[in-house]
């Protein structure tokens, strides 16, 4: 059965959300083309339609779920105005996105896999973390340089990553309370650093 563009479009997307979740959720070494196929409701033949290897599916889940975080940004922006990084921090280590580790971003879940992986995958995920800081250095200040969102983000993806491998849930709201306290102060710096 032939697929229109758009129909061969809309089953490459969904393949590759479920991938996304899959790596998100086992690593790279912990699913393979089978259970990739499965994820999406799709035998392994035809998952080769769309990607020719597991390697390829996992570059252009890490580009797309780097990706998902600078829209989210973006969309806080848009909703928030001056107080989209409060809102979106507080959302970021909120008690829902630390639990969904196969839903959530991309950046905590994926990037000691990244850092084991192949040139290429590092060199997008490299370009697409790069448009992330500079979406948030634009949303901090006019004129700041992305340099200014790196420790930023480093502790709001570490405070994710520490506050889901802890086994007590008082622990982990303890570890998203203290990283969101200290980020709202950092923030507070950059920005009237702009100004």
């Amino acid at each position: 059965m032939r697929y229109n563009p758009e129909q061969a479009e809309a089953a490459r997307t969904r393949v590759l959300d479920a991938a996304g979740r899959a790596f998100r959720e086992h690593g790279f070494g912990g699913v393979g083309v089978d259970g990739l196929a499965r994820a999406a409701g799709l035998t392994s033949g035809a998952f080769y339609a769309h990607f020719r290897s597991k390697a390829a599916a996992f570059r252009a889940a890490v580009a797309a779920g780097v990706e998902r975080l600078r829209l989210g940004i973006e969309g806080f922006k848009r909703r928030d105005g001056g107080a989209w990084f409060d809102a979106f921090a507080a959302y970021y280590l909120g008690a829902a996105h630390r639990g969904d580790v196969a839903g959530g971003c991309a950046v905590p879940s994926l990037s000691a896999e990244v850092a084991r992986a192949g040139p290429s995958v590092r060199a997008e995920y490299e370009a697409e973390l790069q448009r992330v800081a500079e979406e948030v250095a634009a949303g901090l200040g006019a004129g700041l340089p992305r340099e200014a969102a790196w420790p930023l983000l480093a502790e709001l993806a570490g405070g994710v990553l520490l506050a889901r491998a802890v086994a007590d849930p008082a622990l982990a709201q303890e570890i998203a309370e203290a990283t969101l306290t200290s980020l709202r102060k950092q923030a507070r710096a950059v920005s009237q650093g702009a100004a």
